[in-house]
């Protein structure tokens, strides 16, 4: 019966090698890299449909929560571990679509993610000129400069199904994708003056925050039944555009994106499949996202 044992002996060591190796593949994509595929062209050129990306949760810290509450689209606290950087304009990030069911009420579907970059980061004061972001204060190049061109060239005459009008939906701020802003972009412990603009564009998030509703009033702000003259946010927030602008759904046309849906940065196209041939597009097979 020895011959009996030792196979046992080997079929148990079999499945425990494979309960750790197991544990560990889960365990690295909770905690350090996590894979996605690209579905839609909103990120085209750098990104095509049937892109395998690679995802760096580390440089903000992976996210910690009740997945099981998540899954059933229970509000949830979302904490982080220690993270080794901080992201920065033009980094593109994996992140949960803030509105998955209604377009004035932030909630986090764990199954619907967007793949979008930065253009502007907590504590930015930035907008649109002629179909160009830019941000106070920084001289350089934000998103697909080729992109902006062509939104530059765009009328209403000519816009050939491009949606123009923009978030806050607003007539009379009559805010366009060629013309946008300046909208700040809240930082954790920044501080705004309330009026009836802060109202239109920062109402969401702050509901989000409080779980209460904001309103006006007789030229006076309420939060809840509480009258405020400022709001100190609670969160950092994110201004994130696709590469091909054309009716990307993005903030231009749903607002700013609070960190804590924030997966992570994309970093490598792992594995590239052309979606209408279904052969390896190996050319993108390991290219860095920039």
């Amino acid at each position: 019966m020895k011959w009996l044992q030792k196979y046992v002996d080997r079929l148990l060591n079999l499945f425990m090698g494979t309960g750790v190796l197991v544990l560990f593949c889960l365990l690295l994509q909770v905690t350090v890299i996590a894979t996605f595929r690209i579905p839609t062209d909103s990120m085209q050129p750098t990104l095509q449909p049937g892109d395998n990306i690679l995802v760096n949760k580390t440089l903000m810290g992976a996210r910690i929560f009740n997945i099981w509450d998540a899954a059933e689209e229970k509000e949830v606290e979302i904490d982080r571990l220690p993270g080794l950087g901080k992201v920065k304009r033009n980094a593109v990030l994996v992140f949960h679509y803030p509105y998955p069911h209604k377009n004035d009420s932030l909630s986090m579907h764990l199954l619907k993610y967007y793949v979008k970059r930065c253009i502007a980061l907590p504590g930015d004061t930035m907008g649109i000129r002629q179909g160009h972001y830019y941000i106070k204060g920084i001289d350089e190049p934000i998103g697909n400069v080729r992109a902006q061109n062509r939104i530059a060239r765009l009328d209403k005459e000519n816009a050939r199904g491009v949606v123009m009008d923009t978030y806050p939906w607003d007539k009379y701020m009559n805010w366009m994708i060629q013309d946008f802003g300046p909208l700040h972009v809240p930082a954790r412990g920044q501080t705004v003056a309330m009026d009836s603009t802060a109202v239109k564009l920062y109402r969401n998030l702050i509901e989000w925050e409080q779980h209460k509703i904001l309103s006006w009033h007789a030229d006076k702000v309420f939060l809840g039944d509480s009258l405020i003259q400022e709001y100190r946010f609670k969160e950092n927030y994110y201004f994130v555009g696709g590469d091909y602008m054309e009716n990307s759904k993005d903030s231009r046309y749903w607002g700013l994106l609070p960190e804590p849906y924030i997966v992570g940065v994309a970093t490598r196209i792992w594995k590239s499949v052309d979606i209408s041939t279904g052969k390896i597009r190996w050319d993108r097979v390991m290219q860095k996202i920039e």
